[in-house]
């Protein structure tokens, strides 16, 4: 089995109310045999109980119902299931617009966005509002699936026409990869299967997609990136010597011989060993944990940064990042909060905001100094002592941050590095 078939694919769903999330979800998982019998045997129950013929598929995914009519916010769902191809995680996450944050949340690590759209409503607001924010986290493939084709006809006229309206408005935001496909979630057209019903569809059902989707480059395997989490120092007489640095890349390739440069001290050295969870390594890649010894002695700690010599990230008190809030209560201007950025860990303050995003025209509001709940805005922040950053565009684990409220250890925001 090649490191392709062997990899990962995280994607995160979104969807106005009725779109048929859940409906898709549910058919992803059943026809792809990823149902576990005693789950199968209770939603079958369930169905049965509510009149259904066969198997309602939203009640796969729809077990925070309840929460959802109290109005009680809901967090992502995550959801994994494995084909012979590839292992997937779904980060299912709420469309409403209150749920903003929540979709943030689920779609930051994702490889790909699934976009719902109606067939009968064709591209609306919502629809803009998930691409934007898509965009927004830089997630490098997004499938656009017009649902419900079976109660426009399967009309191809009907398809060209959203994916026309969808492609005028993503001409605006920088996606990588988008591709479109006609279904149906509830009757399984081009779902897992291809469909018999839309000939005129020639490309792979959403289900081949996904499992033959190129995800390799998604990772930045250039910039050699790797902070440290923490020190080894076993203390048995055989490993007296050993020291070495632990924790995860962050991206490119470390390899035995390397020169690197430890920041933010500026020491040199060369890459004595690496070692991984399965033993003694020639060479390592993002996003592997790894531990390194170093030819020199050099005084290291959490946080700090190790870099290829040539190319090292640029250390800095100043930042501009794109910002959501993800707390109940209002940020507080000026306040120092504690941000985190890879391992390190600093004290911050906002100075100031640059402007907020109408997540509903997607215009940009300079006047409103406000930063409350699911806000998106670009803000300016001080940190007390440099951090080695990247711009999120070009590496999303060391071009992102969170900030924490010192008083409660709660997280109230998480950023993009511009």
């Amino acid at each position: 089995m090649s490191l392709e078939s062997n990899q990962l694919l995280r994607f995160t769903t979104a969807g106005s109310v009725d779109d048929g999330k859940s409906t898709l979800i549910g058919r992803l998982l059943y026809d792809s045999k990823s149902i576990f019998e005693d789950q199968l045997e209770a939603v079958e129950n369930t169905s049965r109980k509510k009149g259904y013929n066969g198997v309602d598929l939203a009640l796969f995914t729809d077990g925070l119902r309840d929460e959802r009519e109290q109005g009680i916010t809901i967090d992502v769902a995550y959801r994994y299931f494995t084909t012979p191809k590839r292992k997937f995680i779904i980060a299912d996450t709420p469309g409403h617009i209150q749920y903003t944050r929540n979709m943030v949340t689920g779609a930051s690590t994702a490889n790909a966005a699934i976009i719902l759209i109606d067939a009968r409503h064709g591209v609306i607001e919502q629809t803009k509002r998930h691409a934007f924010i898509a965009s927004l986290l830089q997630i490098p493939h997004v499938v656009v699936c017009v649902n419900k084709m079976d109660l426009v006809d399967y009309s191809q006229e009907v398809f060209e026409n959203i994916v026309k309206e969808f492609e005028e408005f993503a001409s605006k935001m920088l996606i990588k990869d988008i591709r479109y496909i006609p279904m149906s979630a509830l009757l399984g057209d081009n779902v897992v299967n291809r469909s018999v019903n839309m000939d005129w569809y020639h490309d792979a059902p959403l289900l081949h997609t996904l499992e033959t989707m190129h995800i390799s480059s998604d990772i930045n395997k250039i910039d050699m990136r790797f902070p440290v989490q923490t020190i080894l120092r076993p203390q048995r007489d055989e490993f007296r010597d050993y020291r070495g640095y632990a924790g995860r890349i962050a991206g490119g390739v470390v390899r035995i011989g390397d020169e690197v440069t430890v920041m933010p001290s500026g020491f040199k050295s060369a890459v004595k060993s690496i070692h991984g969870p399965k033993g003694d390594l020639e060479e390592a890649f993002a996003p592997m944990s790894i531990s390194i010894t170093l030819d020199d002695d050099i005084d290291i700690s959490r946080g700090d940064m190790i870099t290829r010599a040539n190319n090292m990230p640029e250390p800095t008190q100043d930042l501009e990042i794109m910002l959501c809030w993800l707390h109940s209560e209002n940020a507080k201007p000026r306040a120092k909060y504690t941000i985190r950025h890879t391992t390190n860990e600093q004290k911050a303050m906002i100075r100031d905001i640059v402007y907020k995003i109408d997540i509903n025209t997607l215009g940009r509001n300079t006047d409103d100094d406000e930063i409350g709940m699911n806000d998106i805005c670009k803000v300016r922040i001080r940190t007390t002592k440099p951090l080695m950053v990247d711009p999120y565009r070009v590496n999303r684990s060391t071009g992102s941050i969170i900030l924490i409220d010192e008083s409660t250890n709660e997280t109230v925001a998480a950023g993009m590095i511009v």
